[in-house]
């Protein structure tokens, strides 16, 4: 019964709710099934459609790689270029990114 309980909130629309009123049974009690069943300790009955099977799979988390930055290369005649209206200002390229946001907070500022 725990199985088909189980297998009846994977259908399209039910709710746990509503498979748990139809078996007799509290919602947190077939919810603690479920997660019995995900963890591989409840056999599941066979789908009646052997288009869509009833499978758990196993999700592994891990911490994502940190991304690497590409090393840009410089080009001597290469301008960062800031226009506010009529003020515009030339950078090189090397700018270090705090000076680049001191001086877009000036410019604004001072609209």
């Amino acid at each position: 019964m725990k199985a088909q309980a189980v297998a009846g909130t994977l259908e399209l629309g039910a709710t746990v709710n509503a498979v748990a009123g139809r078996y007799g049974v509290k919602p947190n009690q077939l919810s603690a099934w479920r997660c019995v069943a995900k963890q591989g300790k409840l056999v599941l009955p066979a789908a009646e459609t052997t288009t869509a099977p009833t499978t758990f799979a196993p999700l592994m988390l891990c911490d994502p790689e940190p991304p690497q930055a590409p090393e840009p290369s410089p080009q001597p005649n290469d301008k960062l270029r800031l226009i506010f209206g009529d003020v515009a200002i030339e950078l090189a390229t090397d700018t270090p990114a705090v000076r680049i946001a001191e001086i877009v907070r000036a410019l604004g500022a001072s609209s």
